[in-house]
């Protein structure tokens, strides 16, 4: 079983890896970075959601495009160019990319001309049977997937709703005169899916041989404009006429936020019209979670409380105010999905405030639910995020995530009040100077059975390098980690601390 045994990993996102194209991929930096976590000791590597993002959502990994899909940013061009499908001259244009942040805007239209190119020289070649076989083995997302994408191409990236009605409503009659007519543009969109998928199970394979293993990363609910609703209607809360949202996904307002946050993701259909499970949304999970895990070998689950109750907002509120909490599928979803599918490696987010509802749903399927350090000590010592209170070793301990600031950041934050700061030094017995190093430590030396650090907190980085900031909308997703800081000292110094407390594989 995984995640049985003490251990620790290392969250870093494909597009946070070192390469010649600007953007993290599955080539040369991700085999570095695994060869770096080997030598630390380390046996896992989270990841961010893998999917294709949107401009519109600042490349957000958790606005996708498709629940299935790669993201073709991903690809290893210099792989493409060793399989014979792009020429040194194919490069002559590659940008002067920065080693520390990803610029989308130069990045984007780059790779995806040299990723045409390659779908060109693929097409010339001998019908590849590989090729033929991914096809039909991953038809059911793929299709409607490589279709969505070229409707959407075709209709220069509007948003589905925005489509000509027929195609909008997927007429049949419609849906066929269109696969015939962009028949090429969606062999490209396969083209790359198919791609994507082999050199990410190379590197899965890569990373195993090390004993290193993948953490993969979903979000709960998908974007409005995805593939998903697009082919999928039925299962979310959509109106049928204006092919508008009904209701949408958010929090309500807290000590954080008097207003709470609509995120505006469509909500699902959990139950038919006549009150019982949605089979066809039970069917799209289980394709879902097939996916995910025949990609990576542990799965965390973003926002795990939907599934015991979750707050709807009608769609035309601007706010989270007017919500209310409806009870979600719960227990007999995951026991229908393991039932298919079986065990069920999953870490369960399930931070914020969290009812005991919530907590015996997480306790009975025996998910790990999380730790984040940076939030146990703004209070007493009461605080459920302090170790002393880990009641349970099933936990993941992060000193921070994707969504909190850096560890040093948050140290040196003069929002973060002093009386928090000197409980933390007071907790770990030091005078701060290598905070960061104090935090590794805590998690390492807690309870809880797999530890999970940033690779901006093993580098000891500040705020500068901080992948997002929660409520805004730009400039996020951006950090890179140049090949040069992944030294053989802070290999061996991270496996030293790994091994002291336990945890080395």
């Amino acid at each position: 079983m995984m995640m049985d045994s003490r251990g620790s990993g290392v969250l870093l996102h494909i597009t946070s890896l070192p390469g010649p194209d600007g953007i993290g991929d599955l080539g040369k930096g991700a085999r570095l970075f695994v060869d770096f976590l080997a030598a630390a000791g380390q046996r896992y590597w989270q990841l961010l959601p893998i999917g294709p993002g949107s401009r519109i959502f600042d490349s957000s990994p958790y606005m996708s495009l498709s629940a299935f899909a790669g993201n073709p940013l991903f690809i290893d061009l210099d792989q493409l160019a060793v399989d014979g499908l792009l020429v040194e001259d194919d490069f002559v244009e590659r940008p002067e990319a920065s080693e520390y942040e990803v610029h989308f805007d130069e990045v984007i239209p780059f790779k995806n001309e040299l990723l045409r190119r390659a779908y060109e020289n693929f097409q010339k070649r001998e019908p590849d049977d590989d090729f033929a076989v991914f096809c039909r083995s991953e038809a059911d997302w793929l299709d409607d997937y490589c279709l969505f994408m070229a409707i959407r191409n075709d209709q220069r990236q509007a948003a589905w709703c925005s489509w000509p009605i027929e195609l909008a409503q997927r007429d049949a009659e419609a849906i066929s005169e269109t696969r015939l007519r962009l028949a090429d543009e969606i062999g490209y969109y396969e083209f790359v899916q198919y791609y994507f998928a082999r050199q990410f199970s190379a590197l899965r394979d890569y990373a195993a041989a090390r004993n290193v293993y993948l953490i993969g990363d979903i979000p709960i609910y998908v974007s409005f404009d995805s593939a998903d609703v697009w082919a999928h209607r039925h299962c979310f809360r959509i109106d049928s006429k204006t092919l508008q949202p009904t209701h949408v996904a958010g929090v309500p307002p807290d000590y954080f936020s008097a207003t709470g946050q609509r995120w505006g993701n469509p909500l699902y259909c959990w139950q038919d019209g006549r009150g019982r499970d949605n089979a066809a949304l039970f069917d799209w999970w289980r394709a879902r979670l097939r996916r995910i895990f025949a990609t990576v070998d542990v799965v965390r689950i973003d926002h795990f409380r939907g599934f015991e109750a979750f707050w709807e907002i009608p769609a035309d509120e601007e706010t989270a105010i007017k919500g209310r909490w409806v009870k979600g599928p719960g227990k007999a979803f995951f026991d229908a999905v393991s039932d298919d599918i079986g065990e069920l490696p999953i870490i369960a987010e399930d931070l914020g405030v969290i009812t005991p509802e919530v907590e015996a749903l997480r306790v009975e399927l025996g998910f790990p639910g999380m730790k984040v350090l940076q939030f146990a000590f703004d209070s007493d010592a009461a605080n459920l995020y302090l170790p002393h209170n880990y009641q349970d070793t099933n936990c993941v301990v992060y000193t921070g995530t994707h969504d909190n600031d850096t560890s040093l950041g948050w140290y040196f934050d003069p929002e973060v009040s002093e009386d928090a700061k000197k409980r933390v030094r007071r907790y770990v017995n030091s005078n701060g100077d290598a905070i960061h190093w104090d935090f590794l430590r805590l998690a390492f030396g807690s309870v809880a059975r797999t530890a999970i650090i940033p690779m901006q907190d093993v580098l000891g980085f500040g705020t500068d390098c901080r992948m997002n900031t929660p409520g805004t909308c730009d400039g996020n997703w951006r950090w890179r980690c140049a090949e040069k800081f992944m030294t053989d000292y802070l290999a061996a110094r991270l496996r030293a601390e790994t091994k002291f407390y336990g945890r080395c594989c």
